[in-house]
């Protein structure tokens, strides 16, 4: 794929962000620039989660400053369209089959008719789920549905990939299909944050919450 016509940059200095009122996490600064990506690590309840709702402009942050940048534009919020969230539940419908889940999508972040079958072949291939494309999602396995889970980033292609734990129940030997998939993501100008217990590779910058 090419790289982006119109990459994003994001800076934060001194962030931090509360749960049902109360401090999570505190002084978090970190720039990221076209081509990188951030593994946010800690123990549960450190506010990995947290914070990727507060960059997703899901959540206000507490304090610090958090700005994007465009071109010449500069945004306290995210750019319409520019982020690709993924949280912890899985957003397919039991019923319909990997294939016709990804469709729906398609549909959903507007990619042209014309190019919905293509984009949904190369998403399923980025994350290996081609060979169970036509399988009803209730007779997936959890590390299956997350992989389809997963696609809806290729078929959106934002620039910005915000993503909370993408390899839960995926086996450890196949983790590398989600790093090299993020890999992929950064070459072509992308960034990404990811909060994950495994290791994608030491092209991610690491930040540690909860210590």
């Amino acid at each position: 794929m090419e790289p982006f016509a119109h990459p994003i940059s994001l800076e934060a200095t001194d962030v931090g962000c509360d749960r049902v009122g109360d401090p999570v996490v505190r002084g978090v600064s970190f720039k990221l620039r076209p081509g990188n990506a951030i593994q946010l690590f800690g123990p549960n309840g450190a506010g990995k989660s947290s914070l990727l709702s507060m960059f997703a402009g899901l959540i206000e942050s507490a304090e610090g400053d958090i700005e994007w940048h465009l071109e010449n534009e500069t945004s306290l919020k995210p750019f319409d369209g520019s982020v690709f969230f993924l949280g912890h539940e899985t957003s397919l419908k039991l019923a319909l089959t990997a294939e016709e889940n990804l469709k729906f999508w398609a549909a959903m972040y507007g990619v042209r008719k014309s190019l919905r079958e293509a984009r949904i072949r190369t998403a399923l291939a980025v994350v290996g789920a081609s060979e169970f494309s036509g399988v009803r999602t209730m007779r997936l396995s959890a590390g299956q549905r997350r992989r389809v889970d997963l696609a809806r980033a290729v078929i959106a292609d934002p620039p910005v990939w915000l993503m909370d734990e993408p390899a839960a129940a995926i086996d450890t030997d196949e983790v590398t299909v989600i790093s090299q998939m993020i890999g992929g993501h950064m070459k072509r100008g992308g960034i990404a944050i990811v909060a994950t217990h495994d290791d994608l590779g030491s092209y991610f910058h690491r930040l540690e919450l909860g210590r």
